[in-house]
């Protein structure tokens, strides 16, 4: 019976550690400090941006741009390598524009002014599932200078609802002794 419940006590620590991880959205400004404009003389610089980047469920894409000049648009992936600026997905035209990635795959965003993406104003990113806890070597947690943001509330509600489980959990691997002394002792007296 104890190794039961040391067994049943361990389990419980192991899942309350992998659901209590505290994980935040990373912010990138795309380009950085260049911002999203039109990449005069190398085209290839929002792909090579995104080099040592990792790009997860949550993160956030910021597009800093002036309005009137450039906008963003989500494409799906035939749509970007056209460069086609017919039935975007999603369109941002007041800068600076911030987009989550919320789904896992590839995301494909284009300017659809004139020429600006055949010139190279295009961006790809491949975004995977995953926790970030700690900041990524070589990169900013939050380009901006500004602490990271705290958890979102549905991840905050995911641990008290874990913890609660996890109480309930302890108690019966336990035997309910703690509950069930105060009514024992009412019933002895």
């Amino acid at each position: 019976m104890a190794m039961k419940i040391v067994s049943m006590t361990a389990t419980l620590v192991v899942l309350a550690s992998n659901v209590l991880q505290i994980t935040y959205a990373a912010t990138y400004t795309v380009g950085d400090t260049i911002g999203w404009v039109i990449p005069t003389g190398y085209t290839e610089l929002y792909h090579n941006w995104t080099d040592n980047k990792n790009f997860l469920v949550g993160d956030i894409l910021v597009f800093k741009f002036t309005t009137g000049e450039h906008d963003v648009a989500k494409v799906t992936e035939a749509a970007y390598n056209a460069c086609r600026r017919a039935n975007t997905i999603l369109n941002r035209s007041t800068g600076p524009a911030r987009i989550t990635l919320n789904s896992i795959g590839d995301h494909h965003f284009i300017c659809t002014f004139a020429d600006h993406c055949a010139e190279g104003q295009k961006l790809s990113v491949e975004v995977r599932n995953g926790p970030r806890t700690a900041p990524v070597p070589g990169t900013s947690h939050n380009t901006t200078g500004t602490p990271p943001p705290p958890p979102n509330s549905a991840s905050s509600l995911v641990a008290t609802i874990s913890l609660v489980f996890m109480s309930i959990g302890i108690q019966i691997a336990g035997g309910g002794r703690h509950f069930a002394t105060p009514l024992k002792a009412q019933i002895v007296m």
